[in-house]
């Protein structure tokens, strides 16, 4: 390594990686130490149950990657990625029915009834300005003239965005399936359907899914980390695996430290080099709900009730809106919910490389209370036999991840929190401080998903934060 790299940084997930390439892109030398042996945080793949099963360890499905605005301009292609896009990117079934969100609007609509003509109202336009929205909902909060140019579309989609996903269902839509739709879509806001904003997160991941798909990456999402570190590394930059960091003092010299990590880890690591009023705000910072993971592996596709489901890249398990905002509302109060809203993606149905001829991978999680540990195992698969009656007959194995479990796998995980920290109004666009990126120290940098635009394989928080330490410690 450099004997004074002009940037370290610590964590090779992928906001760590974004964050050393966009240093490097300048001609600055940039380390990244990885305290794991392998790299990847969110973004690793491994044989979790039996020979040949290849399952994603956490992110499996990446709307977010493909629509990032700073991954679409790296040549990743090179580096051997390859997103897949299932036919229909995602499908929620229903007891009588079941909901396909296809790429065209239009298909999509066909299938909601008397909720068609209101879905095309309000997804069209968003759809159409998918490119501008997601730069603005995915990035921190600031004016552009661009948003000027746009302002009816976005005081159209604010107005909607602002409300609670219950609230907006229950305005725009008549009926069960278009309800239940945007539920499921808000539910990866990993917080209560009530709370002001959830709507939003339903809204934008449906323009993704509509703009830019809910692709798989081949044989696993370890490409994606593998295809940062091979751009990084035309750029001169290193990774080094193994390199747990406990205190600064383990660090080189260098211009400045950029820390994937969440606050609690920052102020262990660097609580020194921080003013105590600083560290206050750090330790204010608010975790949220987590997570209880499963991974199969299975002698056949999933019997679904529905045909389409076998089509879809993720299903939304739940049922209606009211079901789905029971769920989350549970976990909210603390408890961990009977019938759990369960997100569940089939990647070896369009990935022939991640089982064996005539096997399948499935990969399916619920949201818990931060740190519970009451084991959802059984709560989960009732949701799957809901709608794909036999579904147990056809599992050969079975792979278990509690909160606990998720955290040891990947310290940014705090009690199972994928989304490193609660991603609720109060801690959108300010956090982990009103600082965001930036510290009182010039040298010291945060760019994990504890800041904007929060958790998600985008990238876009290191990139952000790279832009910030370009301007305050290389000036």
């Amino acid at each position: 390594m450099p004997e004074r790299p002009d940037a370290v940084v610590i964590g090779a997930g992928p906001n760590g990686l974004a964050a050393a390439i966009r240093v490097a892109q300048t001609g600055r030398s940039v380390i990244v130490l990885e305290a794991e042996e392998t790299i990847g945080g969110g973004t690793r793949s491994a044989t979790l149950t039996l020979p040949g099963f290849i399952h994603d360890v956490c992110s499996a499905v990446h709307p977010l990657a493909v629509s990032s605005s700073f991954f679409r301009t790296l040549p990743l292609a090179r580096y051997g990625l390859e997103f897949i896009h299932p036919e229909i990117p995602l499908a929620h079934p229903l007891d009588d029915t079941a909901v396909a969100l296809t790429r065209s609007v239009e298909e999509t609509s066909a299938g909601l009834g008397a909720d068609a003509a209101a879905y095309l109202r309000v997804m069209r336009p968003l759809v159409r300005n998918a490119d501008f929205l997601m730069r603005q909902f995915f990035a921190p909060l600031r004016l552009t003239p661009a948003m000027a140019a746009h302002g009816p579309l976005l005081a159209r989609f604010g107005l909607m965005a602002i409300r609670s996903a219950v609230g907006l269902g229950n305005a725009i839509f008549k009926q069960a399936p278009a309800r239940a739709l945007l539920a499921g879509l808000a539910a990866h806001a990993i917080q209560p359907l009530e709370n002001l904003s959830t709507g939003g997160y339903g809204l934008m991941l449906g323009v993704t899914a509509h703009a830019f798909g809910w692709p798989v990456a081949r044989g696993g999402s370890q490409k994606i980390a593998d295809a940062l570190v091979g751009e990084l590394q035309s750029f001169g930059g290193r990774v080094m695996t193994g390199r747990r960091v406990v205190s600064m003092a383990d660090l080189p010299p260098a211009r400045a430290y950029l820390f994937d990590v969440t606050p609690r880890q920052l102020v262990t690591i660097a609580g020194e080099a921080l003013p105590r009023s600083y560290l206050n705000q750090l330790n204010r910072f608010r975790y949220g709900p987590g997570v209880f993971k499963l991974d199969w592996a299975l002698d056949a596709p999933i019997p679904w009730r529905d045909p389409r489901c076998l089509r879809a890249g993720t299903i939304h398990l739940g049922g209606s809106l009211e079901e789905i905002a029971t769920s989350e509302a549970t976990v909210g109060r603390g408890q961990a919910p009977q019938a759990p809203y369960v997100l569940l993606s089939q990647p070896s149905l369009f990935d022939a490389t991640r089982a064996p001829a005539g096997k399948h991978t499935v990969w399916a999680y619920c949201h818990v209370p931060n740190g519970s540990t009451v084991d959802m195992t059984d709560r989960i698969e009732a949701q799957v036999e809901r709608y794909a009656p036999g579904f147990r007959n056809r599992v050969l194995a079975r792979n278990v991840m509690t909160p606990a479990d998720i955290e040891r796998h990947n310290a940014n995980c705090i009690g199972g929190d994928i989304n490193g920290g609660s991603g609720d109004l109060r801690q959108w666009f300010l956090r982990p401080t009103w600082r965001r990126y930036a510290t009182p120290n010039r040298q010291i940098y945060i760019c994990s998903s504890s800041t904007p635009p929060t958790g998600g394989v985008h990238g876009l928080c290191g990139f952000f934060a790279a832009q910030t330490a370009l301007r305050r410690a290389f000036r």
